[in-house]
């Protein structure tokens, strides 16, 4: 195989892996922590909550700061803590 042919196959392969990565990248299954937790509702920054709001299929996929559906994972009792808190989605 010539010089040319092998660097436009690698050129190819990484293009390929490149779009692959790129699809799969703001979907994440987040799995639930091993400590006692509780959903704190519409304090995670775009794109860090932990999944699961309507508009929200998985993890990494809310679009606003704040978003009032979209929620992490916190230890037990302490999501109230948090300013803009909520255990339950809120309305925007």
């Amino acid at each position: 195989m010539s010089t040319a042919k092998t660097i436009v196959s690698a050129a190819g392969l990484l293009a390929a892996v490149t779009l692959a990565a790129e699809a799969a990248q703001g979907q994440v299954n987040v799995p639930k922590p091993t400590y006692k937790f509780e959903k704190c509702y519409g304090v995670a920054k775009a794109g860090e909550n932990d999944c699961f709001a309507p508009a929200n299929a998985c993890g990494s996929t809310s679009k606003a700061d704040r978003q009032a559906d979209a929620w992490i994972y916190v230890p037990a009792g302490t999501c109230k803590k948090i300013a803009g808190g909520s255990t339950g989605p809120t309305k925007s």
